[in-house]
Formats: C-alpha cells, sequence, structure tokens
C-alpha cells in the first residue's frame, strides 16, 4: 500500500468546495470577535497528533459546544472555509478545523480512506474533554470534510450530536464503487487522477491519454500516491474492502442533514446512504430526523451558486436554498435544544430539472413512482444523430442489430457529466451534446416529440443486450432531453466494463459473438421532459476521459500500451429487447 503525502492536491478549480475560498495564513484577517488557538496538537489512540485549530467567540463564556471540520486540503489554506468558521463563531460555537493524519501540519502518514474512523472518534474524544466544552459535538463539510462525517458516524460516538455531510458518497461503499472510483467495472479515470494530480498539473487531458494509465499520477509530477493501488485493483478487491469505507452493515445514531447535486459524481450512492441511515438507525430519534437535499448544480456548488444559476452550459432557474440559516438552525436545534421548526422541513427535497422547481417527499424513491421501459429501436443504422433509431415504450419485433466500430485511439469526448476534479472545464454539467452525436461510434435512439411533459425522479437503469468481437471492451449510455430547439443536454451517464459482467471482484472474458445481458447502473436523476421536447438514449463504447479507454485486449488495461479495435453490437429485437428503465411520476405531469 503506498502512502500519499503530497500536500499539493487540486482544490476548486477541479469542483472540490475548498477552491472557493482564499488561501491565507490562518492567523491573518481574522475577524473581531474571534480567538483563536491554532495549531493545537490533538493526540490519537496511537500516539500521533493532529494539529487543530480552535476558534472561540471573543467576548462569550464557556462552555461551547463544537462544530468540527476535518480536511486533507489544509485547514490553513481553507480558511474561513467560505465564511463558514466566522458565522458559527458568530453564533456562539466553538469551531475545532483539523488537519488529517498526515495532511499539512498533522503528524503521521496519510492514505485515502484509511484511519478517519478512528482519527475522528479520537478527535470527538478530546474536544469533549476539554474545559471549555459541554461534551456536545457536531460536524460540517463537503466532500472529502462530507465523507470524514459519514465514516465518524458509523463509529457511533455518544457525543458525536448532529451532522451536515454534504456530497459525502466517496466513502460509501457497497461493493464495486470504493471512492467513487469506478462505475459498472469502468475505472474514473479523470476524477481520480485528476484529484492525485498536483494543483498546478497542466495539459491534463494529454496526460489522461498517457498509456499506460498505471503511469498518469507519476508523470504529472505527483509520487508515493494511492492512485497506484486504486487503477491497478479490480472494484471490489480485498485492498478496498480493508479501507474505511461505509457499508451496508454499518448502523447509525445521529440525525443528518446529507446535500448533494444531480451533476455531482455520488449522488445515487449520498440517496441510497439517507435510506440506510434510517434503516440501520439504533434509536427512533435517528431514524426519524434524516433528511436529504439534492440541488441542480455540480460537485459542493450550492455554496457559491451565482445568478444566472446554471448546470455546465444548462440554464436551470433559480435555485438558491438559505443554506446558512438552515445550518444554524439545525445546529441551535440538537446542540441548544432550541424549538425553531428545523425538523418540520421534509426528509427528501429535491430540485426538479426543467421544471426548475423545488419538489418534496417523504421517501426515496418518491412515493407513487412507476418504472416504465423505453425500448431501442432502429432498422440496423442508428449511428449517429443522422441515423434511424428510436425510443418507445412498444416493444420491439424482429428488428437488425446495430453495431458501432471503437477504436481505443479515437474515444468519444466527455463532455460535462457527473465528476469533480477532473481540471477540465466541461469536466461536469450539462452541455449540448450534439457534436458528439454525430460520430458514427455513438449509437442515437430519440423518441417522438412529448405531447404532454414527463417528470423523471428517481433511479435509472439500462438494459443492453450486446456483443462484441472483443474479449473485452466497455458500453457506455446516457440519457438527454432534447429541446424543441434541437439542443441535447445530457442529464445522467453510465458505463459498464463487459469484464465484470459476472462480478466485480475478478474477470471474465467474452467470446467472440455470444450475446450477453447487461445491466448499467445509470445513477439517479429528478428532470422534467417538457411538451415538445424528446428523450434520447446515447449508446456507445467510450466516454473519455471520464472513463478510462478499454483497449479491448483481455489484459490489464492500467499497465498496457497497445490496443486493438472492437466491433461492438447493441441488439434490440422480440428476444432482445434493449431498454432503459425510467422511474416516471405521472401523476404530476404539468
Amino acid at each position: 500500500m503506498k502512502i500519499f503525502v503530497t500536500v499539493a492536491l487540486l482544490l476548486a478549480g477541479a469542483g472540490d468546495a475548498a477552491g472557493a475560498v482564499a488561501r491565507q495564513d490562518g492567523a491573518r484577517d481574522l475577524p473581531d470577535g474571534i480567538r483563536k488557538e491554532q495549531n493545537v496538537m490533538v493526540p490519537m489512540r496511537d500516539g500521533v497528533r493532529l494539529a487543530t485549530d480552535l476558534y472561540f467567540p471573543a467576548d462569550a463564556a464557556a462552555p461551547f459546544s463544537t462544530i468540527m471540520i476535518r480536511t486533507p486540503y489544509g485547514k490553513t489554506r481553507e480558511y474561513p472555509y467560505g465564511g463558514i468558521v466566522p458565522m458559527l463563531v458568530e453564533a456562539g460555537f466553538a469551531v475545532a478545523y483539523q488537519d488529517t493524519r498526515g495532511r499539512a501540519e498533522s503528524e503521521g502518514e496519510y492514505t485515502v480512506r484509511l484511519s478517519d474512523r478512528e482519527d475522528g472518534y479520537d478527535a470527538v474524544s478530546w474536544l469533549i474533554e476539554q474545559p471549555w466544552s459541554n461534551q456536545k459535538v457536531a460536524t460540517f463539510g463537503c466532500s472529502y470534510r462530507g465523507e470524514t462525517q459519514i465514516v465518524l458516524a458509523a463509529e457511533r460516538h455518544p457525543n458525536h450530536i448532529a451532522a451536515i455531510p454534504g456530497a459525502p458518497s466517496a466513502a460509501y461503499d457497497l461493493g464495486g464503487r470504493p471512492w467513487t472510483s469506478f462505475d459498472g467495472g469502468a475505472f474514473e479515470l479523470a476524477q481520480t487522477a485528476g484529484w492525485f494530480m498536483p494543483g498546478g498539473t497542466r495539459n491534463r487531458l494529454e496526460l489522461y491519454r498517457t498509456l499506460p494509465t498505471l503511469d498518469i499520477v507519476q508523470k504529472s509530477g505527483a509520487s508515493g500516491t494511492d492512485y497506484e493501488d486504486y487503477v491497478s485493483n479490480t472494484p471490489d478487491s480485498e485492498y478496498f474492502r480493508s479501507l474505511d469505507f461505509v457499508r451496508s452493515s454499518d448502523r447509525f445514531d445521529i440525525p443528518a442533514i446529507y446535500i448533494d447535486s444531480w451533476y455531482d459524481f455520488g449522488v445515487a450512492e449520498t440517496l441510497k446512504l439517507f435510506n440506510q441511515m434510517r434503516e440501520n438507525a439504533v434509536s427512533q430519534e435517528a431514524r426519524d430526523n434524516q433528511y436529504v437535499i439534492i440541488t441542480p448544480s455540480t460537485h459542493c456548488a450550492w455554496s457559491r451558486a451565482r445568478v444566472p444559476m446554471r448546470a455546465g452550459a444548462r440554464d436551470v432557474g433559480d435555485w438558491q436554498l438559505d443554506f446558512n440559516d438552515m445550518y444554524l438552525r439545525w445546529y441551535r436545534h440538537w446542540l441548544d435544544k432550541a424549538d425553531n421548526g428545523i425538523t418540520d422541513m421534509p426528509r427528501v427535497q429535491y430540485y426538479l430539472m426543467g421544471a426548475n422547481e423545488w419538489r418534496s417527499s417523504e421517501t426515496w424513491p418518491v412515493e407513487g413512482t412507476t418504472f416504465e421501459k423505453f425500448y431501442l429501436h432502429s432498422g440496423g443504422g442508428a449511428n449517429s444523430l443522422s441515423g434511424d433509431g428510436s425510443l418507445t415504450m412498444a416493444a420491439p419485433g424482429e428488428e437488425p442489430a446495430d453495431q458501432l466500430v471503437y477504436d481505443p485511439d479515437d474515444p468519444v469526448p466527455s463532455l460535462g457529466g457527473q465528476a469533480c476534479c477532473t481540471g477540465m472545464n466541461t469536466g461536469a454539467g450539462a452541455y449540448d451534446q450534439r457534436e458528439i452525436e454525430a460520430r458514427e461510434d455513438v449509437l442515437v435512439y430519440t423518441s417522438e416529440v412529448l405531447a404532454e411533459g414527463l417528470e423523471v425522479t428517481g433511479p435509472l437503469e439500462a438494459v443492453l443486450y450486446v456483443s462484441s468481437d472483443a474479449p473485452d471492451t466497455d458500453f457506455t449510455v446516457k440519457l438527454v432531453d432534447v429541446f424543441p430547439d434541437g439542443t441535447a443536454y445530457n442529464i445522467q451517464e453510465a458505463a459498464f466494463r463487459m469484464r465484470y459482467r459476472e462480478g466485480l471482484t475478478s474477470a471474465v472474458l467474452m467470446q467472440p459473438g455470444e450475446v450477453y445481458e447487461i445491466r448499467l447502473d445509470l445513477h439517479a436523476t429528478s428532470n422534467y421532459f417538457g411538451p415538445q421536447h424528446r428523450i434520447r438514449i446515447e449508446v456507445s463504447s467510450s466516454n473519455f476521459p471520464r472513463w478510462s479507454r478499454n483497449l479491448n485486449t483481455g489484459g490489464n488495461n492500467f499497465d498496457e500500451t497497445e490496443w486493438r479495435v472492437a466491433r461492438n453490437t447493441v441488439l434490440h429485437s422480440r428476444r432482445y429487447p434493449s431498454h432503459v428503465v425510467l422511474p416516471v411520476l405521472r401523476q404530476r405531469v404539468r
């Protein structure tokens, strides 16, 4: 196991919330009314000490409740974390801002997703022993800072009273998507390699094209990272099982508000985690006080939303909520026992894109959802936007299959989507896909114009019947909303690496020409396909550099430099009815 000790991480310019704030030395520009104790070294159970900055109301008397934020990005680089520290201190709370093990000014060695459970637990134990503490600790933060909260929650420290985990899904692994670095067995290249690269890395697309994939991060100038372990292990390997991910067996006892976004990489996992926290809660209080809010933004971007509000290039309306007010009311309710009505809000609040409205529910999926099949059709020529592919609710009869030629040397380029930390200007969000759909290696299936609008809200799935002349290859699927003027915005996307069709722990190669059924987890969304819009499905075999290229050889991929062209087939017939399953709420059609 390699140890990641490089300080220069990619910050907010790639989508992480950390870069939304100025880099300051932590002592400079301290607002009036705040007292700071800098670099207090907090001992862990093994003797390693973690650097922690403590902030207090200067003129208030102890004891204080504490809000803890744990970060690998350097606590002084993030100060004051978008104004959250002054806001919390002015509200009467102490704030403990801690560098995680092996990062910035903390001692020890750092490995991604290792030791955060124990370290978080020990940090809470230390905080409640301080003479200024009232023995109540809550937690806050997005992305990695959200991840540290949920692994701590799984430890059930009795003094961990409340949490607000933002975009925490990378610490949640049900088997096969550790650190959200895989999707259907395909490696999330740009997101994972991008995170490990030094922050000032240029020519990222050129680096992402580097073969072997194993060498990409090292060629960026980083050394001693965990990237090589991530790219070279199978998605559900013992290596990942040994790390500190929240698992399906974990139980919880803490009220929490989860916040995530439709164009973030792990929104479906966040929604699953919300359900698990309710189902596996050890107390009625915890079970009854789980909440989730899903915005239409990209990774952690709700904290810095600006008008006009866009997800990528798509206008998603004015969706701003007063998050700061919500944070304070949440903490005051649980830490100060304030009766402020915060727990009266709906359990699920989600933004319906297209209608550009907030909606609410007490459950996820939303009550009344029907899961409806939309079938792929063509006369055998669905290649490109100019092809004859169509999408209907009628099951296919006898139809010829579609074939695409996938050349790893000329992969379909990524444009937007659900990702973080890629270092690319169009790495996440919604963008017009028509240029991509003009390619012959993209199969395009489009519905008729909708006479009435259709709300699609919930988990999505694609079921394809496929074959190939290669021993291994990938299939990708993209859900697209086609506007009346032809603009085609991506809504959600997924990948599937064929070698993992029988499980994510080991590879099983294909037999040429044999037909296989595959099921792609298309994650989740909420989108209103309005009247005169059309629903479109793209099928291809690459989406690069979001996912690493399958070199089609049947070899390891990660250590290879040679590739072969694959001729991949998608069948749609009575025997092989390829389709997508969309979660439809018809009773709420506008």
